[in-house]
């Protein structure tokens, strides 16, 4: 795309014969002409274009990090032994779970920590686990999911404890997920088609807003290598083969509030380079179908519309910057690009 500021020209000079008289006394400096033209220059119908772009696409940045300034004022979960709280839980999920003084304790008003008695993961998890049916039987834990999630400090550190995944927002743990960009390559002018999924209307979460291809939450106990093999096998029929192309590029991360508690997600992302001919099928009954996209309408739809489920808006948009969609010289890009990492992404 066209940049805010179109770069500056080679200087005439350069192209002259040798002045007759010192070259200062005839041209100002080259970097002072450049600095004149850029004053001058008139921003493009283009450049207005991808303004209003970039400026669409930090909407979602900040619709999906509306938890951030909340998480100072929120009950801080801790674990025994280690300082950095591991979750940030809404005050009134918090005296619920004080209920049981067994399992969860306050050292402070404002922080509740689990038993010192429980003194491994495992029987964390089972404490934790037991609590929390109690809650879901009582309407307070909605949409259970039989799936665990682990609760740690950073990815890579062990798990200080399992938790179901419905119960991941109340605790507000940080969570992980893999989202993958399906795409083709036209040939001749390597243009970029998208395919896009639009989401069962019988799902409980997001129904029939577009999503990704492939996109699943990180259970424990699995690789995202493997995880992201799964998930496109499962939601989009990519056979084996062909998901183990799939390229790791990054992450995002975000801090979205929701009515449960703040929802503190890293989403790892893939990009999949697919043949012309393939066309994914749905082999689970998540998704009612996905059609193929031309990059410029997934843009605009990102920028201006409400389509697309909100946290898939963020890894598009990643997309987008990486295959040069936009460029640094709009205004806002350096802005939104940090702001694609605004959640603790560790």
């Amino acid at each position: 795309m066209i940049g805010a500021a179109s770069r500056c020209m080679a200087p005439l000079w350069l192209s002259l014969k040798p002045p007759s008289q010192p070259l200062n006394h005839r041209l100002p400096p080259p970097r002072l002409q450049c600095k004149a033209m850029h004053a001058s220059t008139t921003i493009s119908p283009s450049s207005e274009k991808d303004m209003a772009m970039i400026k669409g696409f930090q909407r979602w940045v900040q619709r999906c990090n509306n938890g951030t300034a909340m998480l100072p004022d929120m009950t801080a979960f801790h674990i025994q032994g280690h300082d950095q709280p591991l979750g940030y839980i809404f005050h009134s999920f918090a005296e619920e779970l004080r209920r049981f003084p067994d399992v969860f304790q306050s050292p402070t008003p404002a922080s509740l920590t689990l038993n010192p008695a429980l003194s491994s993961p495992e029987e964390r998890s089972r404490a934790v686990d037991d609590v929390l049916k109690t809650l879901q039987a009582r309407g307070l834990v909605d949409g259970w999911r039989g799936e665990l999630y682990p609760v740690a400090p950073s990815f890579h550190a062990p798990p200080l404890l399992s938790l179901e995944r419905a119960a991941a927002v109340h605790f507000g743990i940080k969570a992980y997920g893999v989202h993958l960009n399906g795409y083709v390559r036209l040939p001749g002018s390597g243009s970029l088609e998208l395919w896009v999924a639009t989401r069962s209307r019988l799902k409980p979460t997001w129904p029939g807003r577009l999503d990704h291809m492939v996109a699943g939450g990180q259970p424990q106990g699995l690789s995202c290598a493997a995880n992201i093999a799964k998930e496109c096998w499962e939601e989009a029929g990519v056979p084996a083969e062909l998901a183990r192309t799939a390229v790791p590029v990054g992450a995002v991360s975000y801090a979205a509030r929701q009515a449960a508690g703040v929802k503190r997600d890293v989403l790892f992302c893939y990009d999949l380079e697919l043949p012309l001919d393939f066309v994914p099928q749905p082999q689970d009954d998540e998704v009612e179908g996905f059609e193929r996209w031309p990059l410029e309408r997934v843009a605009e739809e990102v920028a201006g519309g409400e389509r697309f489920k909100d946290n898939c808006n963020l890894v598009i948009i990643d997309f987008l910057l990486r295959h040069g969609y936009l460029g640094p010289d709009t205004p806002g890009y350096l802005e939104l690009l940090t702001g694609l990492r605004s959640g603790d992404c560790s």
